[in-house]
């Protein structure tokens, strides 16, 4: 249980790592938000109106795709930030 309580001291006092998770968690949400807004409002008329849902598809893997890649690299970046706090915190 100490490496909880190590984890939770250090996440505490690094304002970087804390920073970098937000941002990651915020950035994911209002990736995925704005996709889903603008493949909602993609319409075609005439006789390219059945590829709308196939651009819908489109776009909204794009962006999913870019939500995770933000996600993943603010954690990466929090990580390593906490590895550096946490050897300066600790004195390791």
């Amino acid at each position: 249980m100490a490496w909880f309580e190590e984890f939770l001291w250090v996440l505490a006092y690094s304002k970087k790592t804390q920073r970098a998770i937000w941002l990651g968690v915020i950035s994911f949400v209002l990736i995925l938000a704005l996709g889903a807004y603008v493949s909602n409002h993609i319409n075609f008329v005439g006789i390219y109106a059945p590829l709308a849902n196939v651009i819908r598809k489109l776009f909204l893997d794009r962006y999913e795709m870019e939500a995770w890649l933000s996600l993943v690299s603010c954690l990466m970046l929090a990580a390593k930030s906490y590895h550096k706090d946490r050897k300066r915190l600790l004195c390791l």
